[in-house]
């Protein structure tokens, strides 16, 4: 059956109609994406346990949050290639894009219902489910829809037009992003800070919405490729298609690296930007919202770069594509290395100038010029006619493949912990309480609670007792017990909140954490890591060995016992964070979070004594294996070693180019 849409471009070198609605659209669905995406990392590290509904005991520590920021990011670049797949194989691209644009809709939909209370149901709307629900919708809506836009774009130009058109409407494509990236990383921080998450993850909706109809107005102007059915899959699993995945493939193996490393202005960089002075061409900016200089700074250098920079080396030397990727990688080494720098300063207690990140942005995006944007061209020059969003599919795994190798690079540098199976233990208690009306189970119930609960190797199983105020679950040390402690034990109050924990060292460390205090108190600041060394020479836990004393930043601190094996990096160690608390400024009131925790009843002590103070916390094991500028440091040479390796291959890389067939029309 005949389309009553075009199928075909015409033989034109006039401006493609279809191209204007593709750039509005992707303008609001960039705003949508990079809107919520931007202000993820802040709002799972510090709001969504005060959210309606939150649980206060399920705070994130910055490494599981950098983690799952992480996961997210590659879950929606892996779906690129299940939409690719419809679109090519079955529905063809517009309709494909529609559809899924509605699931990405209703992901926005329930990010904006988290914690929200209805008449008919007896609790809030659980925040950390709709959390994971609205993010699961938002992978399959924005991932599926990825490679049909951008496939889209190229399938509206014929050869005639495509030799005029084509390179600078791929740039105005990449522009539309970064405009509608700039826009909402200024606005959703903004709207989070001082309006909540509700409207900040709202907006975003509501500008897919606008995204979605404004793409459904240019159907009649599109060149409507149709699905290819059994000859799509005979071309992708054809001598030729296998040929082009290949090909492609082992660039954006490499692409994957330069991924790992970009993708963290989204979580470590404003992570890090928290402890810089980010008092900026006079303005204090929140941390989440530094990330509008990656766009802003695109919409700068992309048109340079394409009008001014490659035709100037061009005349000198011809730069390739390849060529243009192998120089980009050795740039975005160079970028890291200032971030690297950057945390070195505040891991030696300083406070630097968010203008190191600004810098590093410009290096960075440098980099990106030269890379993203060419490998988006090129991969679907490098395309097969009916393979070109199965092919864009490929090259946003490779944005998969990054962050995975980020999440995985901070999970697994994170220690296990002793206390999980404490933990554990008083999740199934609680679990118990809810099914109660609030009733602590006794000895013989708990005992039954906890019976084949899944132990590490070297562990005893905990055990629960009842106590005055509530009850206390231990864990047994066996041959770890020493002067007096045969067990670890955290105590619970009758609603099965945390009150206290008592476990070998915490004496040990609270003494020398009041050392530490004392030269606070005196010298106005934290001792260098080498003054620490000095301040607590001397002091051992109750194994004989040494606390160590490590300085994280200007306000936070950590002293350790190696524990029982010897070393930090066990899960039996002991640690003491200390913090330096300061009252809340004036300005801060008015903040989502801080109405958020005067509601809730929550004050800092600093905050109800108006003086700075020296907060301390303890925990078992978990410690880091990459802190503070050892990750950035870590990336660096990763970077540097694949740009390396890539020269070669770019030498000796052969592209084969395919593009739209023309209509006679």
């Amino acid at each position: 059956m005949a389309s009553k849409y075009r199928t075909a471009p015409s033989s034109s070198t006039k401006l493609p109609g279809g191209i204007p609605y593709i750039i509005g659209n992707e303008a609001a669905e960039r705003f949508s994406f990079y809107g919520m995406k931007g202000i993820l990392t802040i709002f799972m590290a510090q709001m969504l346990v005060f959210m309606p509904g939150g649980v206060l005991e399920e705070q994130m520590g910055p490494s599981e949050v950098v983690s799952r920021y992480h996961l997210f990011v590659s879950a929606v670049y892996i779906t690129p290639l299940f939409g690719a797949f419809i679109a090519d194989a079955f529905l063809g691209k517009y309709l494909t894009i529609m559809l899924l644009s509605i699931v990405y809709c209703l992901g926005h939909g329930a990010l904006a219902l988290m914690g929200t209370e209805w008449p008919f149901l007896d609790e809030p709307l659980n925040p950390s489910f709709f959390l994971m629900l609205g993010l699961i919708l938002i992978c399959v809506g924005s991932g599926g829809i990825k490679p049909c836009v951008s496939a889209h774009v190229g399938d509206q130009f014929g050869e005639s037009s495509a030799k005029i058109w084509m390179t600078k409407i791929f740039m105005v494509f990449y522009l539309s992003i970064n405009i509608g990236a700039a826009l909402s990383n200024l606005a959703t921080p903004w709207l989070l800070e001082h309006h909540g998450p509700h409207w900040a993850f709202g907006v975003p909706g509501v500008l897919m919405a606008i995204a979605t109809f404004m793409f459904w107005m240019g159907r009649n102007k599109f060149i409507h490729v149709p699905p290819g059915g059994m000859d799509f899959i005979r071309e992708v699993f054809s001598a030729r298609g296998i040929k082009a995945l290949l090909k492609l493939s082992i660039i954006y193996v490499f692409v994957a690296v330069f991924w790992a490393l970009f993708d963290q202005t989204g979580s470590t960089w404003i992570l890090q930007a928290e402890d810089m002075n980010r008092n900026w061409l006079g303005i204090e900016w929140l941390s989440s919202q530094l990330q509008f200089i990656n766009p802003a700074m695109i919409l700068i250098l992309t048109p340079l770069f394409g009008w001014v920079v490659y035709p100037a080396i061009d005349k000198v030397w011809p730069l390739t594509p390849m060529r243009k990727i192998s120089i980009g990688f050795f740039i975005m080494a160079g970028g890291f290395a200032i971030i690297g720098i950057a945390q070195d300063l505040i891991d030696a207690g300083g406070t630097p100038s968010i203008t190191w990140q600004v810098a590093a942005y410009a290096i960075v995006t440098t980099a990106e010029v030269l890379i993203s944007i060419t490998c988006l061209e090129f991969s679907y020059t490098q395309a097969p006619r009916r393979m070109k969003s199965i092919i864009m599919g490929f090259f946003f795994a490779s944005v998969t493949v990054g962050n995975i190798i980020t999440g995985m690079v901070s999970a697994v540098s994170i220690m296990p912990s002793d206390i999980e199976v404490v933990t554990k233990a008083h999740e199934r208690v609680v679990a118990w309480m809810g099914e109660h009306d609030g009733k602590v189970p006794d000895e013989a119930q708990a005992q039954k609670l906890l019976a084949g609960l899944h132990v590490r190797e070297g562990l005893q199983e905990p055990f629960y007792s009842l106590t005055e105020s509530g009850f206390s679950i231990g864990l047994p040390l066996g041959e770890a017990s020493v002067e007096g402690y045969t067990s670890g034990n955290v105590y619970y109050d009758i609603e099965g909140s945390k009150s206290r924990m008592d476990w070998p060292s915490m004496a040990e460390l609270n003494g020398a954490a009041d050392r530490i205090e004392s030269f606070w108190k005196e010298h106005d600041r934290l001792p260098s890591g080498e003054q620490g060394a000095e301040i607590l020479k001397g002091l051992e836990d109750p194994w004989d060995h040494p606390l160590v004393y490590r300085l994280i930043n200007r306000n936070n601190f950590s002293i350790g016992s190696p524990g029982p094996g010897g070393d930090l990096l066990t899960p039996s160690s002991v640690v003491l964070n200390g913090t330096v608390v300061h009252p809340s400024p004036p300005e801060d009131a008015d903040s989502w979070l801080s109405r958020r925790k005067a509601e809730r009843g929550i004050e800092t002590a600093a905050n109800e004594s108006g003086e700075i103070m020296l907060s301390r916390d303890h925990e078992i094991g978990g410690q880091n294996r990459f802190q503070g500028a050892a990750f950035f440091w870590f990336f660096t040479w990763l970077m540097l070693g694949t740009a390396v390796v890539f020269v070669p291959v770019a030498y000796f890389y052969k592209p084969q180019t395919y593009l739209m067939e023309e209509s006679n029309d």
